[in-house]
């Protein structure tokens, strides 16, 4: 389902009870259209998350974690400000809109009490997070600048005076049934021209929201009560996870009608939204802030693909060499009969049962000329063969190496890019551009921790995520004794279990990390090679995270998100 306005209506009734008389703690801006207070309250910490993502829009608390970048924006800055240690007085939604506004009381630089508003829009790509000055009006920032030239109806910029989105001329359902219901089902007997009717008619209700309503109104018994009963359940919420038969998943306030499907619940909204967009949200995040590594990694790709194509023809090429040699020593053997001018002669072909071959000749050249010319070409295409044998096996290295790459930033959180953008630096693929503004001390970047996992037993399991992890593990971290994993021919991560001797059980959990965190994670039976970390080598000059190996056993699973979520937790 969609953050239509009737979730938002429960989420806002969560988030109340929750955090009103709180104090804003911590104000944070991990990502560029989303905004993480950290509101205290109950003796607890609550990290709210106000999304204006494009796509994944929302506000809850999320306990997903989230990496700061190094230097706060502006907006941040300003949240900062006027926020930094508020109490929030209260959280209400706009008729049932997908508009909310935080009701924050601070005090300001002279100490006097001042009333804030921080309002979250919900509405896709126009989605926006706005702080307003309480007793004005007025617009301190936002975190999405509106001019005119992009909205006649209002701006949205520091200065401005709010105004709320346009309102539409529908009803309030949280507010009762309009008098004409009976009447609309009356009218509208099929279910699905009756929910399209009904959106037309009440504010903010999602396609699957309406479908359930219509669904609830076509039972016995009186209609007006069954839409109370129905707008009620969102003040009483049964947070669920709908999975359809073709694995599709959706989240709503309480269980709706579906056919074939699976259903889980979670104890909070702000649970199940963790739970439905964890993993969407990471790679809308990975996509927006690796655009620039992506760019480069498809770019170069694109360049070694071209490259290995050419020298595959080439190649092709070199295999006439015996050719040219052929046609240079008829021409030799048979010179007397060759005159000067002509542009081809046919001589019998000695290799061939004296057959006729046809030469070509250049009329500007004499009988010798032309046979030197093909021994010419017959020695060029001979070297060749070595020089383009050893550039294709550079180029199909730097083809596996940036497709390596590429499998690791679809695979990676946003925290992980920070290791794969230094990686493209060292390299020369990527330009460092703060390389004017720090010192060379001040610009050596430490490579992040691989993800630690426990399996069942106890063993300790380590995972790399990029090149650089890979490589510090497997060949630095790691003892000589403990057990090295990797998916058999396709680019993953290098996975540790710490111990020399592990049970057949805990290789299989350390194999299923090996097959997840890798380009084989959709796939179903998955080899994986294992073998003691002594037998790994990494050749002089190799890129990062190659190495090779000898000795290997081979075992094959099938890659589980709940077995990788189970170790993580253990």
């Amino acid at each position: 389902m969609s953050f239509d306005g009737s979730f938002t209506h429960a989420m806002v009734q969560e988030l109340g009870q929750a955090l009103t008389t709180g104090r804003v703690s911590k104000i944070n801006q991990p990502y560029a259209n989303e905004v993480v207070l950290t509101i205290r309250a109950n003796s607890h910490n609550y990290p709210i998350l106000l999304s204006a993502n494009p796509t994944y829009a929302r506000i809850q608390v999320t306990q997903i974690p989230y990496v700061n970048p190094p230097v706060p924006t502006n907006f941040t800055m300003i949240l900062r400000k006027y926020l930094q240690g508020a109490i929030l007085k209260n959280i209400t939604q706009v008729a049932n809109d997908r508009v909310v506004h935080l009701q924050f009381t601070s005090r300001n630089e002279l100490g006097d009490q001042q009333d804030l508003l921080l309002i979250i829009e919900i509405m896709a790509r126009h989605s926006n997070v706005i702080l307003v000055d309480g007793a004005e009006g007025k617009i301190l920032d936002a975190i999405k600048h509106v001019g005119s030239d992009q909205n006649r109806y209002r701006l949205l910029l520091p200065g401005a005076q709010y105004i709320n989105p346009p309102k539409q001329d529908l009803t309030d359902p949280f507010a009762g049934p309009r008098p004409d219901l009976a009447d609309t089902l009356r009218d509208f007997p099929n279910q699905e021209v009756l929910a399209q009717t009904l959106q037309h008619q009440y504010q903010g209700l999602g396609k699957d929201t309406v479908a359930a309503l219509a669904t609830a109104l076509h039972q016995p018994g009186d209609v007006a009560q069954h839409f109370r009963d129905f707008f009620a359940t969102f003040d009483a919420p049964q947070p669920t996870l709908t999975i359809s038969p073709k694995g599709k998943t959706s989240f709503t306030a309480f269980p709706y009608p579906a056919e074939g499907s699976t259903q889980q619940t979670a104890a909070t909204l702000s649970e199940l939204l963790d739970t439905y967009y964890q993993d969407k949200a990471e790679r809308d995040r990975v996509q927006q802030q690796g655009s620039v590594l992506i760019r480069v990694v498809r770019n170069e790709l694109k360049k070694n693909r071209t490259k290995l194509k050419k020298l595959q023809r080439t190649l092709a090429d070199t295999e006439n060499a015996d050719e040219y040699r052929i046609k240079g020593e008829i021409l030799t053997t048979y010179l007397h009969q060759v005159k000067r001018g002509e542009t081809s002669v046919s001589l019998p072909n000695f290799y061939d049962d004296n057959k006729p071959l046809k030469i070509a000749l250049s009329n500007q050249l004499s009988p010798n000329q032309n046979a030197q010319k093909y021994f010419k070409r017959y020695q060029k295409a001979k070297n060749a063969v070595i020089y383009v044998n050893e550039q294709l096996k550079i180029t199909q290295a730097n083809v596996d190496y940036f497709d390596n790459i590429m499998a690791q930033i679809e695979l990676a959180a946003p925290k992980d890019l920070v290791d794969i953008r230094l990686e493209l630096q060292q390299g020369g693929y990527l330009r460092d551009h703060d390389h004017l503004k720090k010192s060379k001390k001040q610009r050596r970047q430490k490579v992040s921790k691989p993800d630690r996992f426990t399996a069942s037993d106890g063993t300790k399991i380590s995972v790399g995520k990029n090149n650089l992890q890979n490589d510090q593990l497997s060949l630095h971290t790691a003892k000589r004794t403990d057990i090295w994993l990797h998916v058999k021919d396709m680019p993953g991560s290098h996975v540790i279990i710490h111990a020399d001797n592990p049970s057949e059980a805990t290789i299989l959990e350390a194999a299923n990390l090996a097959a997840y965190f890798s380009k084989g994670r959709e796939s179903s039976n998955v080899p994986v090679d294992y073998l003691p970390v002594k037998r790994l080598h990494k050749p002089n000059g190799a890129k990062p995270g190659y190495v090779i190996f000898t000795g290997q056993r081979t075992v094959y699973v099938t890659p589980e998100s709940s077995l990788v979520e189970k170790l993580a937790d253990n």
